[in-house]
């Protein structure tokens, strides 16, 4: 790894904003398309019964728990003249392009066999993001000593998140819409977000070459003892946990939006790309906005407040079958408004969990938190489509091979209202009751340990 400092007082340059920020186009793209179409593919387009295809999606990302942390302290004990983190950037984000489109290639047409080699590709997947995602997220502790830099730098990333998760969101379905739907439709989704995730990939690679990568220090001698020193770093505990909770219900969300459309909306062939377009949209607008909220009330509360923004939207959405289309849509939109504050400070305060741990060990790990952070998250986004699954079943929803969702009882569409709005209101709402253990401020980060004093100073710029 170079050795070049980390940035303190004086800011990164917009270069490197940018540049970090672009990968979130991988991210964005991985983390949001398989939720919103995965199930739904497997459901209506393979024939694959509710409960079963929960699980297909589910087990694959299981994986990740075991896998992110080791693909963490793989990154952590790596030198090369790039840096730590950015080979497995290119690496693993050009052989994630590959599988992705893999995942939609269908070479056994429909049927069991076609539902196993879903599950086979996903797998493979899963790891190439895990060595992208970790190192990914783990660069921002290195890339600045600042507690206020690094909001300004999870700004710059989630707005460029949220353009991602607009454009793969809202235009994927649209895609398979204009392949003729079905499976030639998916195949050519899967090809649009390959080629996305490239875009992001060499974007991030090369936006943040000569960035600062920060010291190289002394880290634990095993991963048993690195995972036991992220668990036991207290604020870090209580915002994984609450975090991973928050994205089952983020993934609930992703999952129903297909479904939502169709069975709740009756608007199966725009109502998709409609109702993610206002669940992220809104996002681009209120980042500033965020931004300025967390300056005035720290990180912590303005999380809790973006959260409960969120779930009371949500839970409001239950009406959706008696309120004009207009006033869902506002709903919708209304979460994306809390889901983007929910982002920007959750990740803005795993960096300071991570500068916690250093500063009072003199040890570098941060790849091994990122590492049990993303476990988490992608767990919790892949939790959600298998809850929501499980939930169809339970509701008799009925699975079709024809690309075309069957007709429906209303049961079956109660469990689909119930699947998209109170299941991720009570998820993200009742999880910042698990935040009652993380205390970290700028003052206690400040005294926590022999590294340079935080930026206290100056709020957070918003994004122009």
């Amino acid at each position: 790894m170079a050795s070049g400092g980390a940035a303190s007082g004086g800011g990164l340059p917009r270069r490197v904003h940018g540049g970090y920020a672009l990968g979130s186009l991988v991210t964005g793209a991985f983390g949001t398309v398989p939720g919103l179409l995965l199930l739904p593919y497997l459901t209506d387009t393979l024939g694959i019964a509710a409960g079963l295809a929960g699980l297909l999606v589910v087990l694959p990302k299981a994986w990740d728990v075991l896998v992110n942390p080791v693909a963490g302290r793989i990154s952590d004990r790596t030198r090369t003249r790039w840096g730590a983190r950015r080979p497995y950037l290119l690496v693993g984000g050009l052989a994630l392009a590959v599988l992705f489109a893999a995942i939609f290639a269908a070479p056994f047409g429909n049927g069991s066999a076609a539902g196993g080699y879903v599950a086979v590709a996903f797998l493979l997947t899963a790891t190439a993001f895990a060595f992208f995602q970790v190192p990914y997220v783990a660069m921002p502790a290195e890339l600045t000593d600042s507690y206020s830099e690094r909001t300004r730098l999870m700004t710059w990333r989630i707005a460029v998140l949220a353009l991602a998760i607009l454009v793969s969101g809202a235009v994927a379905p649209a895609v398979v819409t204009a392949g003729g739907n079905g499976i030639a439709g998916h195949r050519l989704m899967g090809l649009f977000v390959g080629a996305l995730i490239v875009i992001g990939t060499l974007g991030v690679f090369f936006g943040t070459r000569g960035a600062p990568t920060g010291a190289v220090q002394e880290s634990e001698p095993s991963l048993r003892a690195q995972l036991a020193v992220a668990t036991g770093n207290r604020p870090f505990r209580a915002l994984l946990i609450c975090f991973v909770v928050q994205s089952v219900g983020i993934g609930t969300v992703l999952a129903g939006v297909a479904y939502f459309a169709g069975q709740i909306l009756d608007n199966p062939d725009t109502g998709p790309t409609v109702l993610f377009a206002c669940f992220v949209g809104p996002a681009l607008l209120v980042m500033p906005v965020w931004s300025r909220v967390g300056a005035r009330l720290g990180k912590l509360r303005a999380f809790v407040a973006a959260s409960l923004l969120f779930a009371v939207a949500a839970l409001l959405l239950v009406a959706a079958p008696v309120l004009p289309a207009v006033v869902v849509y506002l709903l919708v939109a209304v979460i994306g408004c809390g889901y983007a504050g929910q982002q920007v400070f959750a990740l803005a305060m795993l960096p300071d969990c991570i500068a916690y741990d250093t500063a009072r060990t003199g040890r570098r790990q941060a790849g091994v938190f990122t590492g049990l952070w993303t476990a988490g998250e992608t767990f919790g986004l892949a939790l959600g489509p298998g809850v929501f699954a499980l939930v169809l079943q339970l509701f008799g929803y009925v699975s079709s091979d024809t690309g075309v969702a069957a007709a429906q009882s209303d049961t079956a569409r109660l469990g689909v209202l119930l699947g998209f709005t109170v299941l991720p209101a009570l998820a993200v709402g009742l999880a910042v009751l698990l935040l009652r253990g993380y205390d970290l401020t700028p003052q206690r980060l400040a005294a926590a340990g022999p590294t340079k004093p935080v930026d206290q100073a100056r709020p957070a710029e918003p994004v122009a």
